[in-house]
C-alpha cells in the first residue's frame, strides 16, 4: 500500500467515512477535527488505493467520502427505522421523494410540512401522465383510501428522516406524526450548503441516463469523467487496475468476500500474492479486522464505528435462531449446500425439542422466525440467494470461520435455562 500508515484518530475517522460516506462537525467533532487536520493523508488513501474522492467542506462543516462501486450490492442502501424496530430499505417512492424534497428544499430552505406536501403534489402530478414520477396523494379523497394516504405520508416522512440523519435538514418537531395526523404541521429547516455536497455523480442529463438501459446506470453514475466508457464492450477485458479497485471496494465494503468472485480469464486478484498482500496492508492500514482463507475473506470492525451490522451481538430470538442455523451450516461440508426456509424450520423445531422453553412465543410463527434467522446470515454474507430461485440460498465458506457455543446461566434451578446466552467465536483463518 502506498503513502505513510494512518494514525489511529485518522484510522478510525476513516472507518466512519466507509460505512455513512460523510462526517459532520456537529454529531463527530473529534473525528471531524482529525479528519480536517489530516485531509491530506485521507485523500491519498482513498484516491490510490480504492480510487474514491475524500472532500472536506469546511462552509457546510461537512467531510464527504464520494464512493464509487459499479457492483452496487442489492440488498443496500438508505434505511429508516420505524418504532425502534430493524431498519428497513426506503421504497422507489420514497428514494424519488429525497430528490423531489432537495429540489424544494433548495428553492426555499425553510418550509413547513403542508407547504411542501402541496410543492411535490403538484411537481409530480405534472410528471405522473407521463410515468416519468408516482402519483402521491397526502390525505383520502376520490380514488384514494387512507391506507394509500398513510402509505404515501409514510414514504414522505421516510425520505425527511434520511436527510435528517445525514444532517441535510432538521424538523422542530417529531416527523412520525405526519404519518399518523393528516393535519399535523411541522416545520423542515435545509442546509443549502449540505445539499449540494449530496451529489456524487456527474449531471444525470450529461451521462445520458434517459436513454442508457436501467442496467447500464450503475456504471454511467460511477464514472469520474464524461470521457470515460460507460459500459466496457462484450469482450473488452478488465485492466489490473480495474481489477484491483474493484476487488479492494468489496473488501472494504462488504462483510464476506469470495475472492474466486472476480468474472476474468486470468487468475482473480485477491488470489494473486500481489493482491493478497494489498488486500491485507489495506485493511490494516483502516484498521479493520480481517480472517482469510484460500477461499474467503471475513472483514470486521472491532470498533463498531464504520459498520451498522452488530452480527453476532445481541440476544433478540432472532438472533439467537441465526446462530443456530449458523452452528448447523458450520459443521464440515456444509459450506455451498442450498438452504431453504422449510429446511430452517425443521432445524428450529428440532432445537425446541430439545429446549421447549426456547422460542415459546414463536411457536405457531416458526416460518417468520426462519426468515429471519435467514436475513441476519444474508446479512453478514454467511447466505447468499441462489441466482433464479425463489427463497433458496446458498452457504458460503464463511460458515467455517465462526464456532457457535451456547452459554446457560445458573438462575438456582438443577438444569440449565434454555436460550439464555448466545456465544460466537471467530475461529483462526490460514492467513
Amino acid at each position: 500500500m502506498s503513502g505513510e500508515v494512518l494514525e489511529a484518530d485518522l484510522r478510525e475517522a476513516a472507518r466512519v467515512l466507509v460505512d455513512r460516506g460523510r462526517l459532520r462537525a456537529e454529531a463527530e467533532p473529534e473525528l471531524y477535527r482529525a479528519a480536517v487536520k489530516g485531509q491530506a493523508a485521507l485523500a491519498g488513501l482513498f484516491r490510490s488505493e480504492l480510487g474514491w474522492t475524500f472532500e472536506v467542506l469546511e462552509v457546510a462543516q461537512l467531510v464527504r467520502l464520494h464512493k464509487r462501486r459499479v457492483d452496487v450490492p442489492g440488498d443496500r442502501g438508505p434505511s429508516v427505522a420505524r418504532g425502534g424496530g430493524r431498519p428497513v430499505l426506503l421504497s422507489q417512492e420514497a428514494l424519488v421523494l429525497v430528490c423531489l424534497v432537495c429540489e424544494q428544499l433548495w428553492r426555499r430552505p425553510r418550509l413547513s410540512v403542508r407547504e411542501l406536501m402541496q410543492a411535490l403534489a403538484q411537481v409530480c402530478a405534472e410528471e405522473a401522465a407521463s410515468g416519468g414520477l408516482p402519483r402521491v396523494q397526502w390525505v383520502a379523497g376520490e380514488g384514494t383510501s387512507k391506507q394509500e394516504a398513510r402509505w404515501h405520508r409514510q414514504n414522505l416522512v421516510d425520505a425527511l428522516q434520511v436527510l435528517e440523519a445525514e444532517g441535510s435538514v432538521e424538523a422542530d418537531s417529531d416527523l412520525e406524526r405526519v404519518v399518523v395526523d393528516e393535519d399535523a404541521d411541522l416545520v423542515v429547516t435545509a442546509s443549502r450548503d449540505r445539499l449540494a455536497a449530496r451529489f456524487s455523480s456527474l449531471s444525470p442529463a450529461l451521462l445520458g441516463l434517459d436513454v442508457l438501459p436501467p442496467q447500464e446506470h450503475a456504471a454511467a453514475l460511477s464514472t469520474a469523467s464524461l470521457l470515460d466508457p460507460v459500459a466496457p464492450e462484450p469482450d473488452q477485458t478488465a485492466s489490473l487496475e480495474e481489477r484491483r479497485l474493484q476487488a479492494l471496494r468489496r473488501l472494504v465494503d462488504d462483510p464476506g468476500v469470495d475472492p474466486f468472485d472476480e468474472q476474468t480469464s486470468g487468475t482473480a486478484y485477491l488470489h494473486t500474492l500481489a493482491g493478497r498482500e494489498r488486500g491485507l496492508a489495506l485493511l490494516a492500514g483502516l484498521g479493520l479486522g480481517v480472517t482469510v482463507r484460500r477461499d474467503w475473506w471475513e472483514v470486521t470492525d472491532p470498533s463498531g464505528l464504520g459498520t451498522a451490522m452488530d452480527f453476532p451481538n445481541g440476544r433478540r430470538m432472532e438472533r439467537q435462531a441465526a446462530l443456530a442455523l449458523l452452528a448447523h451450516l458450520s459443521e464440515r461440508d456444509r459450506a455451498g449446500s442450498v438452504v431453504q426456509v422449510g429446511d430452517v424450520v425443521e432445524l428450529l423445531e428440532g432445537v425446541r425439542a430439545v429446549m421447549p422453553n426456547w422460542a415459546a412465543g414463536h411457536k405457531a410463527q416458526l416460518p417468520a422466525l426462519a426468515r429471519a434467522a435467514i436475513s441476519e446470515l444474508t446479512a453478514a454474507r454467511l447466505l447468499v440467494p441462489v441466482v433464479g430461485e425463489a427463497e433458496q440460498w446458498q452457504a458460503t465458506p464463511g460458515v467455517h470461520l465462526w464456532r457457535v457455543r451456547v452459554a446457560h446461566a445458573a438462575r438456582g434451578t438443577a438444569g440449565p435455562e434454555p436460550g439464555e446466552a448466545s456465544g460466537v467465536e471467530p475461529t483462526e483463518g490460514d492467513a
